[in-house]
């Protein structure tokens, strides 16, 4: 018999009983009230992710059914001719079969003639089928009459990872247990214990790295300190940076520099930062969607522990995403997100992923500045439209004045709106200036086409006389470019530069008036007078609202 110390740790700390199972408190209690009330169900199915302890529960399960001390005494330390001979999958009246092998419609009809006989040393007769999910539909099909009347003496016992390939016929015969991923901290004091009976030296920084990389899974963080522990030299502690190069991690504290570099603008820095990274032989899908994690980390830091993190940060790192994240604005951290997404769409598509992580950075910085040198700009003009206003206040008196009872009729106010201030050289060449200026030449050259695509199809990204820059949705005309080039031409004497960007622009001018009347609505729903109609007519909707007088506009 193999030594039980010359096990992996996953099979020689295996669990034996219901007190050793780790994060299905609720599956046990169940289970065991089950037995003690004599109510059996014909099948158990259990369910979850790797490692967290299906089969364990199913041989746990057969002891409990089997055991010669009974369900309230249950084998814990000596255990009972049959505990034993279960632990060890030797059984004769407990059969464990792996469906991944035995997938065939014979197969469980071979189950299903041996399954006839009675038990002949134990209550039960027991089947516990591991990936259930494998067996084919025809096999299936031979079980579903067996699983729904069974002799007394006999219980199924399944066990998946894929609990959507089950018919739903089976699944309604049994008895479902859904077995939760173990939580980080609960985990972290399993593997801790461990450790210390195998008088390993690890560091709690590096089993936390272990927690993080099994996602929950027991068997997996049980495979990960095995390996750590074996690497280990003798009296030397394994440490979170050790840890790291055995597992293959990079360490995050270099992510947060590397952010930080990039809200300072330092260019030189962060690209040297990032080499240092790819030279750790990290790939760039990984830095990638590490550094995904990282923005959410900056965006959501008020709400999180270290612990709720997954131990993905440790303490240090915690806080120093605490210090930075406070002089973040949120808007940056969002558009640093949309960004990092695009580019992990464009790695499928480019030859070298190491230099477009590099232009993506470079990208992240230049986006920051943008974003400060457009919020100055606002600032400034804020001011300016602050004192503009003061002026036009008077002027709006004076004018208001001059047009007390003016009449005019219909064709002559068409007329003055139709014509649009474009001004004009000595040759008299057009100078279009602004977006809006080109619409409204649109509308008078009655180019209703181009007109209907600049307000309805187009957002303005930049615009700069002879060059305009776009972005435009799926409804945008074909012809668009072309036929837009030509009237520019014809209109201005000189040849525009019309492209398309990946930048999302402004809104369409269409956009802009749903918008404008939308928040016209909410303002007229707040009124006393929208309030007043509701006290006489209850049932009455506002559909629709147009501003009259100095508000037309």
């Amino acid at each position: 018999m193999m030594n039980k110390n010359s096990k992996v740790l996953a099979l020689k700390y295996r669990p034996q009983t219901f007190d050793d199972l780790i994060g299905q408190e609720v599956v046990s209690e169940t289970i065991i009230n089950s037995i003690k009330a004599n109510k059996v169900p014909n099948a158990y199915l259990f369910t979850g992710i790797r490692g967290i302890g299906k089969t364990t529960t199913a041989r746990i399960v057969a002891k409990s059914l089997n055991c010669l001390k009974g369900v309230e005494d249950l084998c814990k330390t000596s255990m009972c001719e049959n505990c034993e001979a279960i632990a060890n999958s030797s059984h004769i009246d407990v059969l464990e079969m792996d469906a991944a092998s035995k997938t065939g419609v014979d197969d469980v009809r071979d189950l299903i003639e041996f399954s006839r006989y009675g038990p002949t040393s134990t209550k039960f007769k027991i089947f516990i089928i591991d990936e259930v999910h494998m067996l084919s539909k025809q096999a299936f099909n031979a079980l579903l009459k067996t699983l729904e009347e069974p002799p007394e003496y006999l219980k199924f016992i399944f066990a998946t990872t894929e609990i959507k390939k089950i018919p739903i016929t089976v699944v309604s015969r049994c008895q479902r247990f859904d077995l939760a991923r173990i939580k980080s901290t609960q985990l972290f004091d399993f593997i801790k214990k461990i450790k210390d009976k195998e008088n390993g030296k690890v560091s709690d920084e590096a089993l936390k790295l272990i927690v993080k990389i099994s996602e929950g899974s027991v068997r997996d963080a049980l495979s990960l300190l095995d390996r750590a522990l074996l690497s280990l030299e003798n009296n030397k502690e394994l440490d979170l940076g050790t840890a790291q190069k055995i597992f293959g991690y990079f360490d995050k504290s270099q992510l947060i520099d590397i952010f930080h570099l990039i809200l300072k603008g330092d260019e030189n820095k962060v690209i040297e930062s990032y080499r240092n990274i790819y030279d750790q032989g990290v790939e760039p899908k990984i830095f990638i969607n590490d550094f995904l994690e990282i923005l959410y980390y900056f965006k959501n830091i008020s709400s999180l522990t270290p612990e709720s993190t997954n131990f993905s940060l440790n303490d240090e790192e915690f806080d120093k995403i605490k210090k930075i994240s406070s002089d973040v604005d949120n808007e940056v951290l969002i558009l640093f997100w949309q960004f990092t997404i695009k580019t992990l769409g464009e790695l499928d598509i480019v030859s070298n992923q190491h230099l477009s992580i590099e232009m993506l950075l470079l990208r992240l910085i230049h986006l920051k500045d943008s974003k400060l040198k457009y919020e100055e700009k606002n600032d400034n003009e804020k001011i300016s439209n602050k004192k503009n206003d003061n002026q036009a206040n008077v002027s709006s008196q004076i004018l208001n004045k001059e047009t007390i009872n003016q009449i005019k009729n219909v064709s002559q106010e068409k007329k003055i709106k139709s014509e649009p201030k474009i001004h004009t050289k000595a040759t008299n060449e057009k100078i279009i200036n602004s977006f809006k200026e080109l619409i409204e030449l649109c509308s008078y050259k009655k180019e209703m086409s181009l007109k209907y695509e600049l307000e309805k199809n187009v957002n303005l990204v930049k615009f700069e006389n002879g060059r305009i820059e776009i972005s435009f949705n799926d409804n945008l005309d074909k012809d668009f470019v072309k036929n837009l080039s030509s009237k520019l031409f014809e209109w201005t004497s000189h040849r525009w530069i019309i492209s398309f960007s990946k930048n999302e622009g402004e809104l369409s001018i269409n956009e802009k008036k749903k918008n404008k009347q939308k928040k016209l609505i909410e303002n007229t729903k707040k009124s006393d007078l929208y309030k007043t109609v509701l006290n006489h007519f209850s049932d009455a909707e506002l559909i629709d609202v147009k501003p009259v007088g100095k508000d037309k506009e």
